[in-house]
């Protein structure tokens, strides 16, 4: 299959699909053509994510993040109650746990404050009425956080983009991309798309792709795996909604916690492992390439000496379920092994700097004619909808100018 469009959007995840529906939203008249490398949307960042409706309380004020996750979060809500997608604002606790996390978890509520997120400082005993078995000391209770099925919304969007006359490619992997006779042409697995514009939303081979467009960046995604438990059914009533830890602040990952999902399910974790493939959702998943790419990386090798004994804490809790318990039991003390049964795990594109340092912002380039969007980190899906809006206002330059 192969055709001609306005806009070829590589990558069929959330992101990729929240802009192509921004872009038939502002231009109606545009055909849109979004080629997915699987079979399916939605497979892998959006398909194996947190399911968490995030409130923006964590980031920085006035990051992309910020912006996007604050208005994204609205927008979210309102597509699933008029595409009647099941979502859930439950609320969250973001639990102090002892003296030492409390300076932390202030600094979190100013940020939250700064960022315009309803939220609110709780003592011991409102936190109990909310989350009986956790054993914080203190906490932050964010009443609109919330939970949805993103892959619903990406099969959603989807849909929505044939209605409008465009096209989703399944099986369509980007071999390469040229630049001629004022189109862009995507050579793909399943042919030739020739378009006005190309967007580059691949995620997890976001620095590849970009590659092929002639960008030459200097950070490289790096992998981790996100391993998670699932408490059994008798044991659900350990966690009413969400409950988090403070986060380090060294590190965009939140650590382990607990989460409703929208289907019932309650999960504990993730830790974050180095994945020996960009698609390793299992131990034993190993890619010579992308494993020789990861460690050759001095970024890579920067973080790694930097930070080794929490990457070794982090290796140890994916082999030990005694030690993953350990970590869950500062949150919920009640929890044991014979609560919880192995879950699904999930890999995230975290792009790394050269100097070892993790980059924790949305990325977007543009140069004629292509848009590359270089890192869509957590809370991507949340924020897609406004992503995707974000994404469009550079290709609207190029297309108005």
């Amino acid at each position: 299959m192969s055709g001609k469009s306005d806009v070829v959007i590589a990558g069929g995840g959330i992101v990729g699909l929240a802009t192509a529906y921004q872009i038939t939203n502002k231009y109606p008249h545009m055909k849109v053509t979004v080629i997915e490398k699987e079979s399916s949307v939605g497979v892998h960042q959006t398909g194996s994510n947190s399911g968490v409706i995030h409130s923006g309380i964590y980031y920085k004020p006035g990051s992309l993040k910020a912006l996007n996750c604050r208005e994204g979060r609205t927008m979210m809500e309102e597509f699933c109650k008029e595409e009647g997608i099941p979502y859930d604002i439950c609320g969250k606790v973001i639990v102090a746990v002892d003296d030492s996390e409390v300076e932390r978890l202030m600094d979190i509520y100013q940020r939250g404050q700064k960022n315009g997120v309803r939220c609110e400082v709780i003592e011991r005993e409102r936190l109990c009425e909310i989350e009986p078995h956790t054993a914080g000391i203190k906490a932050i209770w964010v009443p609109d956080a919330g939970i949805v099925g993103y892959r619903d919304v990406a099969i959603r969007l989807a849909q929505k983009l044939e209605d409008h006359g465009g096209q989703v490619v399944n099986d369509a992997f980007v071999r390469g991309v040229q630049k001629t006779n004022g189109e862009v042409v995507v050579e793909t697995s399943a042919g030739d798309f020739h378009g006005k514009y190309m967007i580059n939303c691949t995620g997890l081979f976001c620095d590849r792709v970009a590659k092929k467009t002639g960008e030459r960046p200097e950070s490289k995604v790096v992998p981790f795996r996100g391993e998670y438990y699932d408490l059994k059914p008798e044991s659900y009533h350990l966690c009413n909604n969400l409950i988090y830890p403070v986060p380090d602040p060294q590190f965009p990952f939140l650590g382990v916690h607990f989460t409703r999902m929208i289907d019932g399910r309650m999960e504990c974790g993730p830790n974050a492992v180095l994945a020996f493939a960009r698609e390793g959702y299992r131990k034993r998943d190993v890619n010579l390439r992308d494993l020789a790419e990861a460690l050759s990386y001095k970024g890579f090798r920067r973080m790694a000496a930097k930070h080794w004994k929490m990457g070794m804490g982090e290796m140890w809790r994916s082999f030990s379920k005694k030690a993953f318990v350990k970590a869950l039991q500062r949150l919920v003390p009640m929890v044991t092994e014979d609560d919880l049964i192995r879950g699904r795990a999930g890999v995230r594109a975290q792009l790394l700097g050269t100097d070892g340092e993790l980059i924790d912002d949305f990325i977007i380039l543009s140069s004629p004619r292509i848009i590359n969007v270089c890192n869509a980190p957590s809370p991507a899906a949340t924020s897609s909808l406004k992503i995707g809006k974000t994404i469009v206002e550079h290709l609207s330059k190029q297309v108005e100018s």
